[in-house]
């Protein structure tokens, strides 16, 4: 086994603060929703438009950090070793069989991961963001040719469903990141705050 520095500083901190970010959207989101009630429905518009507006900051840096690094290509989909990935998920790790991927410094995400991570970055962090800006500004949408073609509960109801999808996707991302046989569930989780993972020889080339 060797200690390899699979995920840089940058790659760190945007992980988390995306991470803290969403978690209080979701839980700032859900209230104006009105599932319950923490902070208060003024003050939780407050927090969620703070918290909306610093995560699309954040975005379009890491979209100028990934075109000029050339880490964009770690989420180019790949059909290499999907099947084998599905059955090792759905059937091979409770089994305890080996792992079909082998991760290296090049391709940091096995098929699966790298379609949900693609997943999130086209279709779901755009529906958010999309849905949430014509909300953010519906007063002046309302009034204009957008308004005739976009009701106020479509985009509610569009930013709610792209929320429930980014749900799904946290427990996806979850799941996938803690059964990939490392030797003990908190691996990744201390590998992303470290960068440094514990690979077999033959992956950390």
């Amino acid at each position: 086994m060797s200690q390899v520095q699979l995920f840089t500083g940058f790659e760190r901190f945007w992980h988390w603060a995306q991470a803290i970010l969403i978690f209080g959207l979701l839980l700032t989101g859900f209230e104006i929703h009105g599932t319950y009630h923490v902070f208060g429905f003024e003050q939780a518009i407050n927090y969620h438009q703070i918290f909306a507006w610093t995560l699309i900051g954040l975005w379009a840096f890491a979209i100028f950090w990934h075109l000029t690094t050339g880490e964009w290509r770690q989420y180019v989909p790949t059909g290499k070793g999907m099947f084998a990935m599905m059955l090792y998920y759905a059937y091979g790790i409770f089994s305890g069989e080996a792992k079909p991927y082998h991760k290296t410094r090049a391709a940091k995400h096995n098929p699966l991961q790298r379609l949900a991570y693609l997943g999130f970055k086209v279709v779901i962090a755009p529906a958010l963001w999309i849905s949430g800006l014509l909300l953010l500004f519906y007063v002046d949408w309302s009034a204009t040719a957008l308004g005739e073609a976009l009701t106020l509960n479509i985009v509610a109801w569009a930013h709610v469903a792209a929320a429930f999808a980014l749900m799904i996707f946290l427990v996806a991302h979850i799941y996938l990141a803690t059964t990939m046989g490392h030797p003990s569930w908190y691996s990744m989780l201390v590998a992303m705050f470290t960068g440094n993972e514990e690979l077999e020889d033959q992956e950390a080339g």
